[in-house]
């Protein structure tokens, strides 16, 4: 706390607005729909019907989390909330701009969510709690807020693939660079300075957090983060009272996925704990800038599990990222196609197939189950889903429309 009892983060936020305020949300109220998003949902829950999730909380919801998540999601009521009063001010801009009427917003700490007395389905919070004096405090708030067989969507920062932000934040300390406009613009000026090998120097490049000077500060003069390595989350979680369900995009943990496989000690990981699978990966990639993970709480034991023993259950579904690269100058002998999510940041997650396993995999509707794929059809989806490239309806009900 400062001397004035306000928390530095709250005071950082009222004056560096994060994301960077958005004039309008057009292009996605363009495409809302006004039903679930089976794809969304079947990430999170494969057996659970999208008609029994009726509610979410966007904790620490920003200058727009809620109303893009409100949209998105026209079926579920809403509810956001934030310590900034700023970004309680611009979403609420957005309500009134786009007449959204499913999301409600409210000016409150992470911690104090119990005061909401009110319980939900899903709770997403996504760069937040890395902020928060008392992340551990932060999560088993949430995990109080959840509804039975409720899901939390958690984004924390990695520490490896943020090496060269650490090392900047650390510059600045030295330096007693401030977050006004003259140090700001004399930080974008050295920046553009920094050895082309510096772990920074991937990030200027690709990230849209520098090409602001509010997410700059964000990144590099903020007040209060701390990141977290695959064990520290996994304990978080569990002194939370949470369980670990999946990663939101789990193929780049996974042993079986990408380069790592066809390294000899693809076998050995594979024979460790998947704790322990993922712990070893996230350290062989080494930069993996940040880790979003799907948790249920530690009593539901079943929530979030995919039932691959019973193939005449489970319905695939293509997710939308999805593209097939069939030129055969680009392609190993053998193969048909290479399968990739374009969402992936790390290019190694390819997934080669014959020309059998290219028809099954365009056969994939959103309606045929697994088992009406034919012989060998469990085995091939189940590798489409470890890559993510599908999801996997496991209500046993009729399949709608495809997703």
């Amino acid at each position: 706390m400062t001397t004035s009892g306000r928390d530095p983060i709250e005071s950082f936020y009222d004056a560096h607005p994060y994301p960077p305020p958005v004039g309008d949300l057009d292009a996605i109220a363009s495409r809302s729909s006004t039903g679930p998003d089976r794809v969304a949902h079947h990430l999170v829950w494969p057996d659970r019907s999208p008609d029994e999730i009726r509610s979410m909380l966007v904790a620490g919801c920003g200058t727009a989390q809620a109303a893009r998540q409100a949209l998105r999601h026209p079926h579920l009521d809403v509810v956001g909330i934030d310590v900034s009063a700023t970004a309680i001010e611009h979403t609420r801009r957005l309500i009134e701009q786009h007449e959204i009427t499913n999301l409600s917003v409210e000016r409150m700490a992470i911690e104090d969510v119990a005061s909401l007395d009110r319980r939900f389905d899903h709770v997403v919070c996504t760069g937040v709690l890395h902020h928060l004096a008392d992340p551990p405090a932060g999560l088993r708030a949430l995990r109080a807020a959840l509804a039975p067989h409720g899901a939390v969507t958690l984004m924390v920062y990695a520490p490896f693939g943020r090496t060269g932000i650490y090392l900047l934040q650390e510059y600045c300390r030295r330096l007693g660079v401030t977050t006004d406009r003259d140090d700001i613009a004399a930080l974008v000026a050295t920046l553009g300075e920094l050895p082309n090998d510096h772990p920074l120097s991937r990030l200027l490049r690709t990230s849209p957090d520098f090409q602001h000077d509010d997410a700059l500060a964000d990144a590099l003069l903020n007040p209060r983060d701390r990141a977290y390595s695959v064990p520290e989350l996994m304990e978080l979680l569990t002194d939370a009272g949470l369980r670990f369900g999946r990663w939101e995009r789990q193929a780049p943990y996974l042993p079986d996925c990408g380069s790592i496989s066809e390294t000899p000690h693809a076998a050995r990981i594979t024979q460790l704990s998947p704790a322990e699978q993922y712990a070893a990966v996230e350290l062989f990639r080494g930069t993996i800038e940040r880790h979003t993970v799907i948790a249920f709480a530690d009593d539901d034991t079943r929530s979030g599990s995919v039932p691959f023993d019973t193939p005449e259950r489970l319905v695939p579904i293509t997710i939308p990222t999805v593209i097939a690269v069939d030129d055969p100058d680009r392609l190993p002998p053998g193969a048909a196609a290479a399968l990739l999510n374009r969402a992936h940041t790390f290019t190694d997650l390819v997934l080669f197939v014959d020309r059998a396993e290219l028809e099954t995999v365009r056969s994939i509707d959103g309606v045929r189950t697994v088992a009406d794929l034919g012989a060998g059809a469990v085995n091939l989806v189940e590798r489409l889903w470890r890559h993510d490239l599908v999801v996997l309806d496991a209500t046993g009900a009729a399949a709608g429309e495809g997703g």
